[in-house]
């Protein structure tokens, strides 16, 4: 029978798979479909995890053990580790497989209609809700939803998750009628929850709620051994989706790619394979530079040296932006998709005032007038 699989940014070989030319095919832009050489009675396997590191073996041993519980998992990891994957794993592994596994992105709605796509709404809720929606809570009913990027999420929705997490129910936006949730949430992020916390960002009762089983996912260059099947598990896919052979990786190309510092882990060293196949005329690999187009666009900016320093910096740049406009539809707040006192709260608790826009601003190249920070 075929299957089919989304596809992820981690890709690792096992034991069951060596051979590069029948290991799952994973592609982030398709859907993948199983494969003759698939091994489906290993579902590491089947999800197209290829690789044998320490680092990487312990957390599939985490995986089994958290699997077939209930319990809430938060999967932490630099973008690009595979944290969508590993979801998927252990909703694959758990007892709720035959039910959905229902994905959401936090950062890819915005912030207004948060609430509505994960409770859902009923028909004149709100301007525009012409008909009643069904939420992500509902259509994962049974089984397991996977909340990426949790650390984005509002600071006024988190109370309405935490009580879904606590009592198991919630009410559709614009309904008095409470439904129960029988849902399994597993939370990932790339963002250090503990400081968002300490910053006042994200709830403390909510990280701990989400924090039950941490799972910590390795980057790329922590586990350099399993960079060489993972060029050739590329190679061998995209070659054969682009209709090309490339039968040899030279060493000194492979020495490249193995002690390449890869800051977009697998995802990147996946999109740098595509590219370099595209590329290639001939049998063999032929590697374009890694550093193409990036070092160009890339301005180096002074490192801040805690999260808090980072985000008074960030909202300062804001402000410089929109001349010390605090609210209205071209302010800060709306950039920062802020309330205005939500935001000034914020400035307050930072520090931030009129002689700091203004100073910051006088140090730019280009001397404009700085006037006081408008509300």
């Amino acid at each position: 029978m075929m299957t089919t699989r989304d596809t992820s940014a981690i890709a690792e070989q096992t034991p069951w798979g060596d051979d590069p030319r029948t290991a799952p095919s994973r592609r982030t832009d398709a859907p993948r479909t199983a494969e003759p050489g698939d091994d489906r009675s290993n579902p590491a396997a089947v999800h197209g995890i290829v690789g044998g590191s320490l680092a990487l073996r312990r957390v599939l041993r985490l995986v089994e053990s958290v699997a077939t519980t209930d319990a809430a998992v938060l999967i932490r990891g630099e973008t690009g580790t595979g944290k969508e994957l590993i979801g998927g794993l252990i909703h694959t592994l758990s007892t709720r497989r035959a039910r959905p596994f229902v994905k959401f992105n936090c950062t890819a709605i915005p912030a207004g209609l948060l609430e509505s796509e994960l409770f859902g709404h009923e028909r004149g809720a709100f301007t525009g809700a012409i008909a009643r929606r069904i939420g992500r809570f509902e259509l994962a009913h049974g089984g397991t939803l996977l909340l990426d990027e949790i650390g984005d999420l509002p600071l006024d929705l988190q109370p309405k998750l935490l009580r879904v997490l606590e009592e198991q129910e919630f009410e559709r936006v614009g309904s008095a009628h409470t439904i129960r949730s029988d849902v399994r949430v597993i939370a990932a992020t790339n963002r250090p929850l503990e400081e968002l916390v300490a910053a006042g960002e994200f709830r403390a009762d909510l990280y701990y709620r989400l924090n039950v089983f941490p799972i910590d996912l390795p980057a790329l260059r922590e586990r350099p051994e399993d960079i060489p099947p993972l060029v050739r598990h590329f190679v061998a896919h995209h070659a054969r989706s682009l209709g090309r052979r490339i039968d040899g990786i030279s060493p000194d190309v492979m020495e490249r790619l193995v002690h390449h510092p890869w800051p977009g882990n697998v995802r990147e060293l996946q999109h740098a394979i595509h590219r370099a196949v595209i590329l290639s005329r001939g049998a063999s690999l032929q590697l374009p530079p890694l550093d193409a187009g990036v070092r160009k666009a890339r301005t180096p900016a002074p490192q801040a040296e805690t999260f808090v320093d980072a985000a008074r910096e960030h909202i300062l740049e804001v402000l410089r932006e929109t001349n010390g406009v605090v609210a209205g539809s071209r302010g800060a707040a709306a950039r920062l998709g802020l309330k205005r006192s939500t935001l000034m709260s914020k400035m307050e608790k930072l520090g931030i005032g009129p002689g700091d826009v203004t100073t910051a601003r006088a140090q730019r190249p280009v001397a404009r007038s700085a006037p006081s920070i408008a509300l």
